[in-house]
């Protein structure tokens, strides 16, 4: 068994899974880097060989390559990454096919998960429990009147094809004032990501914000007012790897966002799981189970599950394709990948007959 991994070069993930590949007695897994297929440079592959469809993030010339030449720490090109990257995927999936190679995920389902707003709806349709979303946002005009119409006075604003928590706003709004939370920093250079988190609190200063985002198309829901553990406001990734829930880490933040790379922290999974009560806890795992449900040909989900104040309610608030780079995280106790990685785990899934779409 041979697998090829569309990736990165010198990227952590390349890394951890050739390390997995390795820990199983498997050869070492061949990099097919992204650059070159973004390129169109012809894609090789042997009848059986196992293609794994990485993230090309962590590479500014790929970067370049889906969005176009810039600042690499640009907020934006969203739209123009999303439609480079899906060719991009397709190209990958026929060359698979003429090939006889084999997927390790559906590069359709992908696709939808790089899109906010039809993972939403399809997560909804499915009876998932998601916050409910507002639509037609083309701009702050349209973002009040909607948030007015909903009797909303809390959203969270995504770009719809943003990774990362790039470009994401967290905003408030009471009689005569408003709040937008983010990471996005106004520079001489334009909207810029940055790693610490900061508060426009003028209508202008937000208006302006939000029309910049709007026209990479916006996915915006209403803000589920997140649980706390030690006074910081906590949510859950989980990692779903052929259809179960085998990694879990709580991350925490006194910011309404939680992502690690922004100041968020791991926080104590034992004292959530205890808070939780067991059938909380498989209530929680339950959510995330349906949601990976929703994408039956991706071999590993990762879900952002929402723990909602008092413990009671869940949401999904993302699913990611992405979403397995969790160094140091070993399996849950008791499941099939405990003291496993989430790389080993999915070589171990696959090496089992678990989880593969061949195409």
């Amino acid at each position: 068994m041979t697998f090829v991994v569309a990736g990165t070069p010198g990227d952590r993930r390349a890394a951890l899974f050739a390390a997995a590949c390795r820990s199983c007695g498997l050869p070492e897994p061949r990099l097919m880097p992204w650059t070159d297929v973004l390129r169109g440079a012809e894609i090789v592959l042997a009848p059986g060989e196992l293609l794994r469809i990485d993230s090309p993030g962590g590479d500014p010339e790929a970067d370049a390559l889906l969005r176009g030449p810039g600042h690499p720490a640009r907020v934006g090109g969203g739209a123009r990454w999303y439609r480079t990257f899906t060719a991009a995927l397709r190209r990958l999936e026929a060359a698979a096919s003429a090939s006889g190679a084999r997927l390790l995920g559906d590069v359709g389902e992908i696709a939808v998960m790089f899109d906010k707003r039809l993972s939403h709806a399809r997560m909804l349709a499915a009876g998932v429990p998601v916050p409910p979303a507002l639509p037609g946002v083309d701009g702050y005009a349209a973002l009040r009147s909607r948030m007015d119409e909903a009797r909303e006075r809390r959203v969270f604003v995504k770009p719809a094809h943003g990774s990362s928590a790039s470009g994401v706003v967290a905003l408030q709004t009471a009689p005569g004032r408003v709040r937008a939370v983010t990471s996005a920093a106004r520079t001489p250079d334009g909207l810029l990501n940055s790693l610490r988190v900061r508060a426009y609190e003028t209508e202008d200063e937000v208006a302006a914000l939000i029309d910049d985002l709007a026209p990479e198309g916006l996915h915006v829901e209403r803000w589920m007012p997140k649980a706390t553990a030690g006074g910081r406001a906590f949510d859950l990734r989980v990692v779903v790897i052929g259809g179960e829930p085998t990694h879990a880490v709580v991350r925490t933040s006194r910011h309404p966002m939680t992502n690690l790379h922004l100041g968020g922290a791991r926080g104590d999974l034992g004292a959530v799981q205890r808070a939780l009560g067991e059938d909380g806890w498989r209530r929680a795992m339950d959510v995330c189970v349906r949601a990976a449900a929703c994408f039956p040909g991706s071999l590993m989900v990762g879900v952002d599950l929402l723990v909602g104040i008092g413990l009671k309610r869940f949401g999904v608030g993302e699913v990611n394709a992405f979403g397995d780079l969790l160094p140091g995280l070993t399996g849950l106790p008791g499941g099939s990948a405990e003291g496993a990685d989430t790389y080993t785990a999915q070589v171990g899934a696959v090496l089992a007959g678990s989880g593969a779409c061949t195409t």
